[in-house]
């Protein structure tokens, strides 16, 4: 599998915007490509987009963690060029209604093979996780949730050994022990020490950055 990082707070390849929010791109063989959040802006969204070589109309799915504008400003004007879509949006957000089909997620479901939902905890966000050969790659928006309630989650799809996306004030680092791989980004407040703690594991972040898997 491959992530692209198309949003984020921070720039990695020359020429991109950088701006407060989170959008990344996610493939997989024989599986639609997943637009996972759409950051806070859509003109920055479609222009990264544009940089990076990414065909919106290529996109077949549109995954929101929740409802924070800084994850959800960029979706009505990717739904402006891009409507043939499925949206997976947390239960808690309504009012999106221009894409082919739109999907409220409560509880952990499958959403394509080796794609799974967590669902959505505390009535706030949901996470992604996409099973590999290696295990689960957890993908998070800003991890609002307990952490530990978010892993436990993916860990009914398997083995979580990489996690990358928004960690906020997450302290707890322990947890990321077993991991392979730790790619903070976004609103992550402790990337030094997350650096300094785990620098085989760490991977950084910024707009344009590729992570395969």
């Amino acid at each position: 599998m491959k992530i692209t990082l198309i949003y984020d707070n921070e720039v990695y390849k020359e020429g991109l915007i950088s701006d407060w929010g989170f959008s990344c791109l996610v493939e997989l063989e024989n599986t639609p490509k997943i637009l996972f959040d759409a950051g806070s802006n859509g003109s920055i969204l479609l222009s990264n987009m544009k940089k990076l070589w990414i065909d919106p109309l290529s996109i077949g799915c549109v995954f929101i963690s929740h409802t924070h504008f800084d994850h959800i400003g960029g979706l009505s004007s990717f739904l402006e060029i891009n409507r043939d879509v499925k949206v997976f949006l947390p239960h808690s957000l309504r009012g999106v209604r221009s894409p082919k089909e739109v999907i409220h997620v409560q509880d952990p479901i499958k959403i394509y093979q080796n794609v799974y939902s967590t669902g959505e905890l505390d009535n706030i966000e949901q996470s992604l996780a996409v099973k590999t050969e290696k295990g689960i790659v957890l993908i998070v928006g800003c991890s609002h949730p307990e952490m530990k309630d978010i892993i436990g989650k993916a860990e009914a799809f398997g083995n979580v050994y990489a996690i990358v996306g928004g960690l906020h004030n997450f302290s707890k680092f322990d947890v990321f022990k077993d991991f392979e791989s730790i790619c903070p980004v976004h609103c992550t407040t402790h990337k030094p020490e997350l650096q300094s703690l785990y620098p085989d594991k760490y991977i950084s972040g910024g707009a344009g950055k590729t992570i395969e898997f």
